[in-house]
């Protein structure tokens, strides 16, 4: 993987980039669909990428371990022939799962034994075997194994949950250091910051994570509760250590709003269900403001659904007709939520991009945040 940094804005942190890899190319700042089980929920590959414009998708080492299993996804020759995905790919190690399953697992210094949630069997995950389904799996970018500390939680607990997920990455690095893909292609590491929201935790974890000087590095434990000023001060404490030559990934963010402020800080790529899993609760978000479709307001209203951002989705279907389906509990009405809501979000990033170029980003995401978080 390659990293080329093609500009700063002159009035703030935010960066312009171009991530290589051997899929393609991603332009950055991003946002990655998430797929978890292989697939973008309601969304297929061609809408991905012709009407959505994804450059880079998700999957989830421990969904995708557990089914369909990797024995299946290695006959297909990988995931991105698995699920007919051409472009990048990255995957989150499991360390997330863990963090939400706390009621069924057990952490230890050798790794993480934890129960399935779909038939209660008993799991172990370590980092060196981690290291070794993320390479079956075939993703371009792949997680260190880390441990995703709760909040709020005691200094202590933080202190040591760091200290853990750092003794686990030099073991991730052994193992991937040590191992060749399976596919005929290159696979890169991604480290993960940690610290929860204690600033001294957090410089050392960034410190330690830069000294491993991998391609890219990740933020994590971030998005789990803690109000959303603590999210940025941590995002800008870690953004100002980190290399500025190495893209910068802020795990599992967030709002549009969100995106855009941590875009200024010097984050590059980003990832969250909200924009699939709001829309099948009938939130869209679009250029104007974000529509709550099950309000009467939507009934009769026939204009489309944002003709600002283009897209099939966007252009050719009505509030009302959207509205129909989804109070009707059409299937159809979430399949169409979700897409506009990925269009919506990837044309965001886009637009942050050209800004930066242009060097004025700064002006035009005071704007924007007002713009697209207001309820219409």
């Amino acid at each position: 993987m390659k990293f080329e940094l093609q500009a700063t804005d002159i009035q703030s942190k935010a960066r312009a980039g171009i991530i290589t890899t051997d899929h393609g190319t991603i332009q950055t700042p991003i946002f990655m669909p998430v797929g978890t089980v292989g697939t973008v929920k309601a969304v297929h590959q061609r809408e991905l990428e012709q009407d959505i414009k994804a450059q880079i998708i998700l999957g989830n080492t421990y969904h995708l371990y557990l089914r369909p299993k990797l024995d299946i996804i290695e006959k297909a020759g990988g995931l991105h022939k698995f699920n007919g995905w051409s472009r990048s790919i990255l995957t989150d190690s499991g360390g997330y799962q863990v963090y939400s399953l706390a009621a069924n697992r057990k952490i230890k210094e050798e790794g993480v034994i934890f129960q399935s949630h779909i038939d209660g069997s008993k799991h172990l995950f370590t980092p060196e075997n981690v290291m070794d389904i993320q390479r079956t799996i075939g993703a371009d970018i792949i997680m260190a194994f880390d441990e995703c500390p709760p909040y709020p939680c005691e200094y202590q607990y933080a202190k040591n949950s760091m200290e853990l997920t750092h003794r686990w990455l030099r073991r991730c690095c052994e193992r991937f250091d040590s191992t060749e893909g399976k596919y005929g292609y290159s696979q890169t590491l991604f480290p993960i910051i940690q610290g929860s929201t204690f600033k001294d935790l957090r410089v050392q974890s960034a410190e330690t994570i830069a000294s491993f000087e991998r391609e890219g590095n990740a933020i994590g434990g971030l998005s789990v509760g803690e109000p959303v000023e603590e999210m940025y001060a941590m995002t800008e404490l870690v953004c100002d250590i980190l290399p500025k030559d190495k893209p910068r990934y802020l795990m599992g963010v967030g709002t549009p709003a969100n995106i855009l402020e941590a875009i200024t800080l010097g984050v590059d790529m980003f990832d969250c269900v909200m924009p699939t899993r709001n829309a099948r609760n009938g939130m869209i978000f679009t250029s104007q403001g974000i529509l709550n479709m099950k309000n009467e307001k939507w009934k009769d209203d026939l204009s489309p659904l944002d003709p600002t951002i283009g897209g099939y989705v966007s252009t050719f279907y009505s509030k009302a007709y959207l509205r129909h389906l989804i109070v009707s509990g059409e299937l159809l009405g979430g399949q169409i939520a979700s897409i506009q809501n990925l269009t919506f979000y990837l044309w965001l990033v886009r637009q942050a991009r050209e800004h930066i170029l242009a060097g004025d980003y700064r002006t035009w995401k005071d704007y924007m945040v007002k713009q697209v978080m207001q309820r219409l």
